[in-house]
């Protein structure tokens, strides 16, 4: 196909919380914000080449990527455009500073700090320069005064009003270059750590974690032997010790299956959330394959799940059905579809709560359920929607848009211990998926969800 007739990709659903600005008193102080600029660049009324100067300033600060150069330019470009000779100092400590550039080394350094606004300093015009709110940590240490460093203007004491002001702009312009080139290296820092990082997970956690397996072979071997050794005892052996042997096996293997199935989870959520490209591309990364829904990613989180719905007396009811029987299969990635449905059956466990029904009585249970919702993507694309519904008080109204934002935790699960993280993960896994999670209230509690493109699953 030629450009002109391959299909155009449809457009993303609209959803007004990303495409535009809902909030009106942060559009409103924006705007503010916007107008006193105007205001103070109509008011400064800088000169062609002193505006000129400032984007030369930007462009080098973007085409050069050294430190050296960077100092260099600082002080060069004042020089150059006005003749007008600086010095650049710069803090490397909270008590520490240094003379980092200049054209002509002072006859005597300053011999205390200078001070943390513009002032005339023997004959040097010392103007101080911020960072952002943030820079000390990028630094590893809080500036005094938030003063990163100083540019004194030599002969400063012959500088009009308007010269002043524009070397502070100056200094705010540096300052702002400053912290994104510490930014820059502390974040190539952090991923040279990352990188060191994923080798020792390799190394120490996924390989080590493997060798279980070995561990839990030889068990089930051990427990497969007691239960010969039962069916092959001798008739003359004494019928208590026959039952007791034959309860110890049983309960043996009881805890072998409970061990191993958490083993199987554990290691495929080792593996997937600890998987290298995730770290190396800075992104989930999905790895899909058929997947099928009941037998891979549901029942066993159920059954792991099971032992603590039970200690808190929760009864998992089947009023939605359940996933049925007829195999519904899914391309998606087994291991963070199964981390999404672990993090919704976590909640349940902790945020389930007894209610009364419309008969009077007293009841505590999760439910959860498949259904297939048509046009649920548009005409002709339909969804297959995954419920966990659990009872107890609704969310309420003004804690719902948050839900699903990293961080976020409701009004009433103060008691619970949690993070807020596990429905941001729920969203962000089932978005990459190309489906969507939500919330509904329902009579006697909530129901979480999350909807999956059909065209990407068959039945059968």
């Amino acid at each position: 196909m030629t450009d002109d007739t391959r299909p155009k990709a449809p457009p993303m659903p609209l959803d007004t919380k990303h495409c535009r600005e809902v909030d009106p008193v942060r559009t409103l102080a924006l705007e503010r914000r916007i107008l006193l600029k105007i205001d103070e660049s109509e008011t400064s009324a800088f000169t062609t080449d002193e505006q000129r100067m400032f984007t030369v300033f930007f462009e080098l600060a973007q085409e050069y990527d050294s430190r050296r150069d960077f100092y260099t330019a600082c002080v060069l470009l004042p020089y150059l455009f006005f003749a007008q000779e600086c010095r650049l100092y710069l803090r490397t400590g909270p008590r520490a500073w240094k003379l980092a550039r200049c054209h002509s080394l002072p006859a005597q350094l300053p011999q205390t700090e200078p001070p943390a606004h513009s002032a005339l300093v023997g004959e040097g015009w010392f103007i101080p320069i911020r960072g952002r709110h943030d820079t000390g940590e990028l630094m590893g240490f809080t500036p005094a005064d938030g003063v990163i460093g100083w540019l004194e203007m030599v002969g400063g004491a012959d500088l009009d009003e308007h010269a002043k002001l524009f070397y502070e702009k100056f200094a705010n312009r540096i300052g702002f270059q400053l912290h994104n080139r510490r930014a820059r290296a502390k974040n190539t820092e952090h991923l040279a750590f990352i990188q060191n990082l994923v080798e020792d997970i390799g190394h120490n956690v996924i390989v080590p974690n493997m060798i279980f397996k070995l561990f839990f072979n030889r068990l089930k071997g051990s427990v497969l032997a007691l239960e010969q050794m039962v069916l092959s005892a001798p008739e003359e052996t004494p019928g208590e010790f026959l039952a007791g042997l034959d309860f110890l096996q049983a309960r043996l293997r009881a805890q072998y299956e409970e061990i191993n199935r958490h083993y199987e989870q554990t290691s495929l959520f080792l593996e997937t959330l600890l998987r290298r490209r995730h770290f190396e591309e800075g992104r989930y990364v999905l790895e899909k394959r058929m997947v099928n829904l009941r037998k891979q990613v549901v029942e066993p989180q159920v059954e792991r799940y099971r032992p603590r719905m039970e200690d808190r007396g929760i009864h998992i009811d089947m009023s939605m059905g359940g996933i049925p029987d007829l195999p519904v299969y899914l391309m998606a990635d087994l291991g963070l579809i199964s981390q999404v449905y672990a993090n919704l059956f976590s909640n349940a466990v902790k945020y389930t709560q007894p209610i009364t029904t419309p008969e009077g009585s007293s009841a505590k249970f999760m439910a959860y359920g498949l259904s297939i919702e048509h046009d649920a993507f548009g005409p002709g694309r339909d969804g297959v929607k995954l419920n966990v519904f659990t009872t107890g008080p609704v969310v309420a109204e003004q804690d719902r848009p948050g839900l699903f934002e990293p961080g976020f935790r409701c009004a009433n699960t103060c008691e619970e211990h949690g993070t807020g993280h596990g429905l941001a993960f729920v969203r962000q896994v089932v978005d990459l998926h190309g489906g969507t999670a939500g919330y509904e209230p329902a009579p006697l509690g909530n129901n979480f969800y999350i909807m999956l493109p059909l065209e990407e699953a068959r039945e059968g």
